[in-house]
């Protein structure tokens, strides 16, 4: 007589999920160790990022689709990770290097879009090869912002819009970036395996479903662990409150070059750092932005933790000088601390034309905040008063917003 699975399933309860459960309570007890944790904050914002790993360790492992792939987002203002970047859209695709893909979609009017096939993803370990990156200057791209690209084995007579997958291609990243949050906007993607397209995909069962659950868990242990290494490979080493000379940034991207820094700033203390506004045929896209200790950006939704260029107000001598510190100096190019002590400092420049060169980068000074005035050259000019002040924060919460990120 045929049984019926669903017997018994009362005597079950929880195997499907113990495993997920119990990393779950792994990654929080490397959360509470990590040796930064000194505060409430600390802790608080460490379970805040737990939560948002939970999400996106599931919801990655449920886009582990390689017959039928989809572009997911799993890094965002909720599920922040390896400071993330807060002018950009990511989206994730698994894909597999003996199979051919098909990705569409419609340029929008972001500085940047770019394309990156990894490897596999980070590890406490070590970090993936990137093995293809390019931006959409290699795409053909019509007069309605039309574009079809191709990614598979390689092949000969492949045709123009076709990329070769190396052996071990294993995900494609792509990322938009903004640049004006107020009026760029986003554009469209899809990708779909050639060979798949019009067909269904077989059903999940209930084992191969908690095998999810599993592979989720162990996402998420080493997710945490490895992004709170990270920063000891290529932040912490640095000397602190200052940053580095503009360079290409570790990983393979190849439009983009960064400079990156750690500070510890008492609040009676200021950083200024200064840096050219980049000149828009050279660098579409420049960005500055603070991190904290979890190697996560800051609020930048409801705080200004981060600047474009377009965002930024440029002094008369073409420089931008952002002042970095946890008291109001009343100025249009305060990066607030938002109450962290300490954390990480980071520009990127993309899309760009040239390599950039130490004049390209910024430079640093601390000064007590009562000096501000006397080492800004155009400190009155740069003065914003309460209701301005208002009014940007409006303008960064309307613009996540317009991005339907949640």
């Amino acid at each position: 007589m045929a049984t019926d699975p669903a017997e018994g399933s009362t005597d079950r309860v929880g195997a499907a999920t113990r495993s997920f459960a119990d990393a779950v309570v792994e990654a929080e007890r490397i959360i509470r160790a990590a040796p930064h944790v000194k505060t409430d904050q600390d802790l608080a914002e460490g379970l805040d990022y737990l939560a948002g790993s939970i999400k996106a360790s599931l919801h990655m492992v449920g886009a582990y689709q390689r017959d039928y792939p989809f572009f997911a987002s799993s890094t965002g203002p909720y599920t922040k990770l390896g400071l993330d970047n807060p002018d950009t859209l990511y989206f994730h695709a698994y894909i597999r290097d003996d199979a051919e893909y098909v990705v569409t979609g419609r340029r929008g009017t972001t500085a940047d879009l770019s394309f990156q096939v990894m490897n596999g993803d980070y590890s406490p370990a070590k970090s993936p090869d990137s093995l293809t990156a390019f931006d959409d200057r290699e795409l053909d791209i019509a007069a309605d912002g039309a574009f079809r690209l191709r990614f598979g084995p390689p092949k000969r007579d492949a045709g123009p819009g076709y990329v070769a997958l190396a052996p071990g291609s294993a995900m494609l990243i792509v990322r938009e970036v903004f640049s004006d949050w107020e009026n760029e906007r986003p554009g469209e993607i899809r990708i779909h395996r050639a060979d798949t397209l019009g067909t269904s995909p077989l059903p999940v069962p209930s084992d191969r479903m908690a095998r999810r659950y599993e592979i989720a868990g162990k996402m998420l242990v080493s997710r945490i662990r490895t992004f709170l290494a990270f920063p000891e490979w290529h932040y912490l080493q640095l000397p602190v409150n200052t940053l580095t000379e503009p360079r290409p940034t570790p990983g393979g991207l190849a439009t983009q070059f960064s400079s990156v820094g750690h500070f510890d700033l008492d609040d009676d203390e200021a950083m200024v750092v200064t840096a050219p506004a980049a000149d828009r045929a050279v660098a579409p896209y420049q960005g500055f932005q603070l991190g904290s200790m979890w190697y996560v950006s800051l609020d930048y939704i409801n705080h200004q933790t981060s600047l474009t260029a377009d965002q930024a107000r440029v002094d008369e001598d073409g420089m931008i000088r952002y002042v970095v510190s946890e008291r109001d100096p009343g100025l249009a190019n305060w990066i607030e601390r938002t109450g962290h002590r300490r954390g990480y400092l980071q520009f990127r420049w993309q899309r760009l034309t040239r390599d950039l060169t130490p004049e390209d980068g910024p430079k640093v000074e601390v000064v007590p905040f009562e000096d501000l005035p006397r080492v800004l050259p155009f400190h009155e000019s740069q003065r914003v008063g309460r209701r301005e002040w208002a009014e940007r924060i409006a303008a960064r919460q309307t613009a996540v917003a317009k991005r339907m990120l949640g």
